[in-house]
């Protein structure tokens, strides 16, 4: 089953489920056209890779999709992502401390609490061109992301046992 993201009506679609989603402060970009750091949600068909949740506050995501299950791992205190676009790890996981730019992905305001990877820049990076569009949890105030696809802690573990890997993820206007 295919995930649809319509920026326009900030809405997340699957099956007969639709749910509020909130994405990039500064909007929306085309397929590979954003650069890091625009803080814009690309447009486009993406594939779901793998999760991470905090394994200090949740359980583990329980391998609801029989066939194709979405792998979760636990996340720890020195997990990051690099967004540095000259590093050779860019977009990618790294263990901190790093040498060079890098986003870590254990935080204390519970929006990392469970992240599902979008396959967005990543088969290779291409330097520049945007890191880190994950699918994770939003803020209590429901404020924009800097890229990334966010939702209510409850609709995301409402939707957890309908993710399977690599299902696509068609973010549109």
């Amino acid at each position: 089953m295919v995930v649809f993201v319509k920026l326009s009506e900030n809405r997340l679609k699957l099956g007969e489920m639709s749910v509020p989603i909130v994405s990039g402060k500064a909007g929306y970009v085309p397929y590979l056209g954003g650069r890091e750091g625009d803080n814009k949600t690309p447009l486009g068909e993406y594939h779901l890779r793998f999760g991470l949740y905090r394994a200090d506050r949740l359980l583990k995501p329980p391998p609801a999709h029989p066939k194709n299950p979405v792998i979760f791992h636990p996340l720890r205190p020195d997990d990051g992502w690099c967004d540095d676009p000259q590093d050779p790890a860019y977009n990618r996981f790294i263990k901190r401390p790093y040498k060079a730019s890098h986003e870590a992905l254990w935080r204390d305001d519970g929006a990392y609490d469970i992240i599902l990877v979008i396959s967005h820049n990543d088969s290779p990076p291409q330097s520049g061109l945007g890191s880190a569009i994950f699918m994770h949890i939003a803020q209590p105030d429901h404020r924009p992301t800097q890229g990334c696809l966010a939702l209510a802690p409850e609709d995301i573990l409402t939707l957890l046992p309908k993710f399977e890997r690599d299902q696509s993820i068609i973010i549109t206007e």
